[in-house]
């Protein structure tokens, strides 16, 4: 194993991580955004009427996107399990 794969492996599992993680951050964040538009609007300052609605908006996030995180996930194991006799020369 040589610097470039090593390099190489973990650009790509990073790039899965961020990949698995971006649908529910960004939902979280424009909920939030929303939600505290909304807030400076109506001088209203609770705070559980930032958290729940972004629990809830990053928890049908999770849902909606789970099966496309499941087959991305799925890929990258398999591709690293398949290719282990390439990785060991």
């Amino acid at each position: 194993m040589s610097a470039e794969f090593i390099t190489g492996l973990f650009s790509q599992a990073i790039k899965v991580a961020l990949m698995l993680s971006a649908p529910m951050l960004l939902t979280g964040l424009i909920v939030g955004l929303l939600v505290s538009i909304f807030q400076t609007a109506t001088s209203i300052n609770e705070m559980t009427m930032t958290f729940v609605p972004k629990m809830i908006a990053v928890g049908v996030a999770i849902l909606f996107f789970f099966p496309w995180m499941l087959q991305l996930m799925t890929d990258f194991t398999h591709n690293l399990i398949v290719n282990i006799p390439m990785y060991i020369k």
